[in-house]
């Protein structure tokens, strides 16, 4: 034990004065002190803190790097979801998003933060009482994985803030800078190790390393772009958010700038378009959101993205190739999809041997001929397209390319249909189908069956062992060893896979089926809302719309699918191998569930709740919240602003609730 004070007294000087270093340093970039001089205080505190282990906390400077290596990373739920932000790629883009923002917030003034979108990994930061308790990636927007130990021991993340918050959780890149991407890359090829193909991998790989000492050699750094969740009054405007975020010990990017209108918007994103390449970090693009936080609330957000915000993606980097030929490929729903060979040349980081055409409409509009000079860029800086040919080169040996009558996988007729640029299989069963649609169903996302690579699955076919999803379900260890590359421990490894894949929750199921226009959320909302599969096929279209976010596509897709005498034979033969067709819901005690039978709807914006926080105060009592009011409706929440939602629910004699008596239902 300590003898005194003094050991105590100037462990928390020495902590007080490293993180008031730290903060000048990473979130002002404005040092006060010399290396050595800091260097000099983190000795001193290492010293006595190996003198009074007792006086070690788990927010002292010294505790960024753990010993102990990781046996995996957990799932952890975000408490509101981390959505994706849909993409403008021109000037007129962002001109449709500013007339879609002004057409839904009519006659209002509507200013923007544009920032910088840096190339990295997405992280979500938890704080309770100002200290660092959790640290998780994006994830798939839902869940996302647990790296606390590793992101503590990026510098840049304070693991105190400078208020006592009772609860935050910020959001933000984390990157890899340019030159210790270089140096890592050197090091690792005298190592005779794999490179990195880019900063952004790097940052994600170094991320999830289950050693924190591996991360910690990588000089990772981070910038905070927002508030995903705050307990309290919000700052009310992002760039005041930002402003606070840089106040509490966050290191927030510079280079952002309040817009009034969108033209100012279009004349700061080309500025860093041309001098994208002199920073020392990389970026890809531009972040365009509405400033006001109360607008972002009525704004909203689609399944995918919130609709107050659009990424700007630069232009591509561009590279010549050649044509050597044109393939196609059907997919899980019959499309048939043309594909480019092309002489492999380097590009963004990587080397590029296809490229996607789309459909028949983008050759012809190309002119698109097989043997043509391409220039190639990534569109997205992910996914290789062909720009343009160059008629001029052309020596009269190219040859044209049109879609083909009949289906390359079956022979069956391949139709268009009417005001689609797709043209489709007409075969419910050929055979290309199926194994698309197999590999969708053991993806990541879906079934998530480890070790059931398409390698395999096209050995399985070939075999006759495998025709549709039930057959996985079917198969044994002597038939698996028997096949190429598969030993006796792969052979086991997949069985026990596909054995725990039968406990997955509903909602990967249902989107492993590869229903049409139901992706990953979709799933997950109807898995929610319903609670078992069998409920869920015997829902009517306008039982569907009814739920939020479920649109009249998605509906009168999931009730053609379920009305075809071969999925309901499918579906069949998965719940007889023991596949889960129920969803997990977590159900409040009985004593808790005083809100059970009851329908909510909350319009407007709440002070101490967002839309999110009060769905979930709802569900967790028993109640189910709609998007829409009628007579079923029990009570209608209103907040400012609420709009026509009010009015109808005065005028069919709906209970209308402000957020005091709210609150005091909740609470009752």
């Amino acid at each position: 034990m300590v003898d005194d004070c003094k050991g105590k007294d100037r462990v928390e000087a020495l902590r007080r004065e490293i993180h008031r270093h730290n903060y000048q340093y990473y979130a002002l970039d404005n040092p006060t002190i010399r290396d050595d001089e800091y260097d000099q205080l983190m000795r001193e505190l290492l010293q006595i803190e190996e003198k009074y282990p007792e006086l070690v906390t788990a927010d002292s400077p010294t505790q960024r790097v753990g010993g102990v290596v990781q046996k995996g990373f957990t799932s952890v739920p975000h408490r509101v979801p981390m959505l994706s932000l849909s993409n403008a790629f021109d000037e007129g883009d962002l001109r449709e998003f500013d007339r879609r923002v002004h057409n839904n917030l009519p006659g209002e003034e509507v200013s923007y933060v544009v920032e910088l979108k840096i190339d990295g990994l997405a992280i979500s930061l938890w704080y309770e009482k100002g200290m660092f308790v959790r640290g998780a990636t994006r994830g798939d927007g839902e869940m996302g994985e647990d790296i606390t130990v590793n992101l503590r021991t990026v510098k840049a993340i304070p693991l105190r803030l400078t208020e006592e918050v009772p609860f935050i959780e910020v959001r933000g890149e984390a990157y890899m800078p340019k030159d210790s991407f270089l140096r890592l890359n050197e090091a690792r090829e005298e190592a005779g190790e794999q490179l990195f193909a880019n900063p952004r991998n790097a940052a994600a790989g170094s991320l999830r390393q289950l050693d924190p000492r591996i991360t910690a050699s990588r000089n990772l750094s981070v910038f905070m772009y927002a508030i995903g969740f705050l307990a309290g009054n919000n700052p009310g405007s992002h760039d005041k958010g930002l402003a606070w975020l840089r106040e509490l010990g966050f290191r927030v990017n510079p280079e952002h700038k309040v817009c009034q209108d969108i033209q100012e918007v279009i004349a700061y994103c080309q500025q860093w378009q041309a001098k994208r390449f002199d920073l020392p970090y990389a970026i890809d693009g531009m972040v365009i959101k509405v400033s006001s936080l109360e607008q972002q609330e009525r704004l909203g957000a689609t399944l995918k993205s919130p609709r107050w915000a659009i990424a700007y993606k630069f232009p591509a980097e561009q590279a010549v190739s050649t044509i050597k030929d044109i393939i196609l490929r059907v997919g899980r729903t019959g499309v048939v999809t043309p594909t480019a060979l092309l002489e492999p040349v380097q590009l963004a980081g990587t080397i590029v041997s296809k490229a996607t055409l789309h459909n028949e409409d983008i050759i012809l509009q190309k002119d698109i001929r097989i043997g043509d000079k391409a220039l190639v860029q990534k569109a997205g800086d992910i996914i290789p397209e062909i720009v343009q040919v160059y008629p001029e080169q052309r020596t009269g040996q190219e040859i044209p390319f049109t879609i083909p009558t009949t289906c390359p996988e079956c022979d069956a007729p391949v139709v268009r249909v009417e005001g689609e640029a797709a043209h489709r299989c007409t075969n419910e069963n050929c055979p290309a189908k199926s194994r698309e649609g197999i590999i969708h169903f053991v993806s990541r996302g879906a079934m998530d069956i480890v070790g059931l690579g398409e390698g395999i699955i096209n050995q399985l076919i070939r075999s006759n062992l495998v025709k549709d999803p039930a057959d996985l379900y079917d198969l044994q260890y002597e038939e698996l060893i028997r096949l190429e590359r598969m030993g006796a421990r792969s052979s086991q490894k997949l069985l026990d896979a596909l054995a725990a894949s039968k406990n997955n929750s509903l909602s990967q199921l249902l989107f492993g089926l590869g229903i049409r226009h139901v992706g990953e959320r979709a799933a997950k909302i109807l898995a929610q809302h319903f609670g078992s599969l069998a409920a869920i096929r015997k829902a009517q279209v306008e039982d569907l719309t009814n739920i939020p976010e479920i649109g009249p596509r998605i509906a009168e897709s999931l009730v053609e699918y379920f009305n075809k005498p071969e999925n309901q034979t499918l579906i069949e033969r998965l719940a007889k191998a023991g596949v889960n067709m129920q969803e997990q819901l977590v159900q409040p005690a009985p004593g808790e569930q005083t809100l059970a039978g009851k329908t909510f709807v909350v319009t407007g914006t709440l002070q101490g709740f967002s839309r999110q926080d009060a769905q979930q105060a709802i569900e967790k009592l028993g109640g189910k919240v709609s998007g829409s009011v009628s007579k079923k409706t029990d009570y209608v929440v209103v907040g400012e602003n609420p709009g026509s939602k009010h009015e109808k629910a005065l005028q069919l004699g709906v209970t209308v609730l402000d957020e005091e008596g709210f609150i005091a239902l909740l609470e009752s």
